[in-house]
């Protein structure tokens, strides 16, 4: 037995409408488009080799540059809302 799940994106209207308008010109729903596009995107991102990234060292405030302090939490608040 199959299971579908339901779910809402949201989309920019440029891309919706690309979508839309491919689907249609495919024959296809939107669904099934949008479906096989997250299964290549899918694939190509497991199929990826895995790269082992090195970030430099932060010198400053906590650790993190540019001066961010994980000990101050209404700073940090204020700055992840900018």
């Amino acid at each position: 037995m199959l299971l579908h799940m339901r779910t809402t994106m949201i989309l920019p209207d440029d891309l919706y409408t690309q979508v839309k308008v491919v689907a249609a010109e495919q024959q296809r729903t939107m669904t099934s488009f949008v479906e096989d596009a997250l299964r290549a995107a899918l694939s190509r991102t497991q199929s990826m080799p895995s790269v082992d990234y090195h970030l430099p060292e932060a010198v400053g405030v906590g650790g993190v540059l540019p001066g961010v302090d994980l000990y101050d939490s209404a700073s940090l608040a204020d700055l992840m809302e900018a």
